[in-house]
């Protein structure tokens, strides 16, 4: 019996890189699918390597249909995403997903698994109208939804990439104590999620449950952790260097300040922030659900901090 074809789309990439390996490897789904892995240069060294393990791994841009219904053609299921920060345009990364769903109509793709994340302007009530890369996908779910698509939608927590040598640093003006420093209280709660290592976990979970999960949302996170917790455990991890390591609540409006990019940027990363804090990553809706599903092992804080390259020398 021939093997059904998945699409990965950002195959090179954490989440559809986490996505190709589980399908490479595991052993329930290994037998029954081929991988087809998209990415934008396919003789760049990720890609090679992912040939050589048996990918199939072909070229398409977001912006020309033509080329994502090729690159979907045949695939009895896809696991679709775009990247906001690329250019970091909302509009446009709502016109790419668009573009993905109407490629994956016209392919007759039945199983369709898009990265979608919540409408931050509508579960804040137009509190925080700025969060533009969870309100693009978010529109873009919607539009899948219109159009017919047998899909389900995979919501990605808060990554855990993002912590460890970034918002979780050295402080200079604190002697070089880590600070974890966030618009919220140190109480609240995070959904954090390793994409690297368990996208591909939680997709295997989908495709293995189709119809249980047509028209559902998935919400991908190992579970919820505080603030005061992630920085506890970085210090019973690392002693020497979390001596005197704390987390600390700013203001909104220090948190924004303290950010070095553009000021549309800051402002949107801010309000991000203030999500967690004041409605919840995922507006409080619970994670258990979406836990139940999920067969393997996922990866907890402390399992991320162990393995974060940023901290490979702390003690």
């Amino acid at each position: 019996m021939a093997k059904r074809i998945i699409t990965v789309f950002g195959a090179t990439g954490k989440q559809g890189g986490s996505v190709v390996k589980k399908f490479l490897e595991d052993p329930k789904l290994q037998p029954e699918w081929s991988i087809r892995g998209v990415t934008r240069d396919v003789s760049s060294a990720s890609a090679k390597a992912l040939t050589a393990k048996g990918v199939e791994m072909v070229t398409a841009n977001v912006d020309d249909k033509a080329s994502l219904v090729k690159a979907l053609s045949g695939s009895a299921a896809a696991f679709a995403m775009t990247n906001y920060w690329d250019k970091a345009d909302m509009d446009l990364e709502i016109q790419q997903g668009k573009n993905l769903a109407d490629a994956a109509k016209e392919a007759g793709v039945q199983h369709y698994i898009w990265s979608s994340l919540p409408n931050v302007t509508k579960l804040s009530g137009g509190v925080l109208k700025h969060v533009y890369h969870f309100d693009s996908k978010a529109a873009v779910e919607e539009y899948v939804r219109e159009i017919g698509i047998p899909a389900t939608f995979f919501l990605p927590g808060i990554f855990m990439s993002n912590f460890p040598g970034g918002m979780l640093r050295p402080s200079p003006d604190d002697g070089g104590a880590y600070r974890l420093r966030m618009p919220f209280a140190g109480d609240r709660p995070i959904s954090l999620f390793d994409s690297g290592n368990d996208s591909g976990s939680y997709v295997k979970a989908i495709v293995l449950r189709r119809d249980e999960l047509l028209g559902k949302r998935v919400l991908a996170s190992s579970g919820e952790v505080t603030g005061d917790e992630m920085v506890a455990t970085f210090s019973r991890l690392y002693p020497e260097a979390g001596k005197g390591a704390k987390f600390e609540q700013v203001t909104p409006q220090a948190y924004q300040a303290a950010m070095q990019g553009p000021d549309f940027i800051n402002e949107e990363l801010t309000e991000n922030m203030r999500l967690i804090g004041e409605f919840g990553y995922f507006g409080g809706e619970s994670l258990e659900p979406s836990l139940a599903i999920v067969e393997d092992k996922l990866t907890s804080w402390e399992d991320h901090l162990k393995a974060a390259r940023a901290f490979a020398d702390l003690k």
